[in-house]
């Protein structure tokens, strides 16, 4: 049976009041970590406001490191319930493709490396690092590459889609201009703009998720949003 003769509750298990809220933490998460580093950042004495890396901001001898923890944990979850309620909209398993569930695997990870400290905000390397700071950059590891695949697997399903072909574009755009910026970053080769840069490579793909969390609340609040069970506006 065609999936287009199945009854609606089947195509999209969701109902409209957790698409919308799924939709809501997309923007609420990344507006939640981007005003926990800005906060945090400024209240480092001594320190420009992007002189300490993020993960720095939420060390034992950062000032006020819960805000940035918080930021962390904040965005981590939001991530999970915006990648599920996406994953749905766009037709579940074998139709959303990998992205809407590599941002729930990134809000894991991400709330993870807000649990799992650094030792020091300035990211020094003594000798005796702590396990949880080893713990914290190996996490950090698919986080930044995440960075740059969602984005860019999400410019790949939204391509040809009439809903969502608007946003494929400026998705690819910002994936590879993040890819740009935390191959700099990454590299070390401007140790003094290491702070800023970093700041970049998560501000654009945080911006991108937000692009998408927003299409989806406006189509949710529209009553436009469809679904591989539902016709398209319009349709027959």
């Amino acid at each position: 049976m065609h999936l287009r003769t199945l009854p609606r509750w089947r195509a999209r298990p969701f109902p409209a009041t957790g698409l919308r809220l799924g939709a809501a933490a997309g923007v609420a998460g990344p507006v939640a970590f981007t005003a926990a580093s800005a906060a945090a950042s400024l209240l480092q004495a001594g320190h420009g406001a992007a002189e300490v890396q993020i993960s720095g901001l939420a060390a034992p001898d950062a000032r006020d490191p819960w805000i940035m923890i918080t930021g962390f944990v904040v965005l981590g979850g939001c991530s999970v319930a915006f990648g599920s309620a996406l994953r749905s909209e766009l037709g579940g398993a074998g139709r959303a493709g990998p992205g809407p569930r590599l941002i729930q695997v990134t809000g894991v990870l991400t709330i993870a490396a807000g649990l799992l400290r650094r030792d020091r905000m300035l990211l020094t390397a003594p000798a005796g690092e702590s396990w949880h700071n080893h713990a914290h950059d190996l996490v950090s590891i698919p986080i930044y590459l995440a960075l740059v695949a969602v984005p860019l697997l999400l410019a790949r399903r939204f391509r040809g889609d009439p809903g969502w072909s608007a946003l494929s574009v400026p998705l690819a755009a910002g994936g590879l201009a993040t890819l740009a910026v935390l191959a700099v970053f990454l590299a070390g080769t401007s140790p003094a703009a290491a702070g800023l840069l970093q700041r970049i490579g998560v501000t654009l793909p945080l911006a991108a998720l937000g692009a998408v969390a927003v299409r989806l609340l406006a189509a949710q609040a529209s009553g436009l949003a469809h679904g591989p069970g539902a016709p398209a506006p319009g349709a027959a």
